[in-house]
């Protein structure tokens, strides 16, 4: 069991080079994230954080915002005595991370932002009234899937099977997809169950966002060398935001990647792995 007052669970991926820290999304533990991980590990040492909705004892009623994540990411960076390293954060993950910069912009040498949730001003303004009049959980279009997603599975193979015909995996080849499959489930039993609670997906979705205005104000003044790398097909981190948050700071480098969509890093391993080595190796 990990208790939130024990130390913070992770992953180790390579046994050498450098860290870099990896942050996971909502609803996708560290595992889904393989086959990018393992291509990391090649030249770093590679540590994916658990995040607070998979620690056995969390409970999603401690956050009422995304700003625990970013304590936790901090708390973990002393933990492991990491000083300065590389962070990579994908969805949610993003944002923890560029939080997380902004409060202690000593503490990382690079931020890789894979697909952030960041969102335009009149939006995260329409949300924190959302989120205020207690409509989040109605409204949210991501709440009723993950209310009423399937749970427990008994055969991984029948799992892999019926997603390979989901148009939402469309852009993950067979490694990727078994990594996903094999990601989410933990096993329960004569079976699996999925390892993400519904309750603590639908809190994450439900609790972000709203306070954002603060990282559009800290985006100007961020001085760690910043990547965002965004899926052309995203739904999330629109063109529109990525042009405004070049106009906001020209320093921060965004890299839009074709036949992608918000899930880039399954999707496209090998590129983003391809972008991360480059732009790291710009900076050396």
């Amino acid at each position: 069991m990990i208790s939130v007052n024990s130390r913070i669970p992770f992953s180790t991926y390579g046994n050498s080079g450098e860290p870099l820290v990896f942050l996971h999304a909502n609803g996708y533990p560290p595992g889904c994230y393989r086959p990018l991980l393992n291509r990391l590990a090649g030249s770093r040492r590679v540590l994916a954080m658990v995040q607070r909705p998979l620690w056995p004892d969390s409970h999603p009623g401690d956050i009422h915002d995304w700003g625990p994540l970013s304590d936790d990411l901090l708390r973990f960076l002393s933990e492991q005595h990491l000083e300065k390293p590389v962070v990579i954060g994908h969805s949610m993950g993003g944002i923890a991370a560029l939080r997380a910069a902004l409060r202690q912009p000593e503490r990382f040498k690079a931020l890789i932002l894979l697909d952030p949730v960041l969102f335009m001003p009149n939006f995260i303004r329409m949300w924190w009234l959302m989120y205020h009049t207690g409509l989040g959980y109605r409204i949210h279009p991501l709440v009723k899937a993950a209310r009423y997603r399937r749970q427990a599975f008994d055969d991984l193979d029948k799992l892999f099977n019926g997603y390979r015909r989901k148009s939402i995996f469309r852009y993950f080849d067979d490694e990727a997809l078994r990594a996903y499959v094999e990601g989410i489930a933990c096993p329960d039993g004569d079976g699996y169950r999925l390892c993400y609670s519904a309750e603590w997906e639908m809190r994450v979705y439900v609790t972000g966002v709203w306070r954002d205005l603060e990282l559009w104000r800290g985006l100007r003044n961020l001085s760690t060398p910043t990547a965002i790398l965004r899926g052309a097909e995203t739904d999330t981190f629109l063109a529109g935001t990525a042009q405004r948050v070049q106009k906001v700071n020209p320093a921060i480098k965004i890299v839009p990647l074709e036949k992608s969509t918000h899930l880039l890093p399954l999707e496209r391993p090998a590129e983003i792995h391809q972008e991360i080595r480059s732009f790291l190796s710009a900076l050396s």
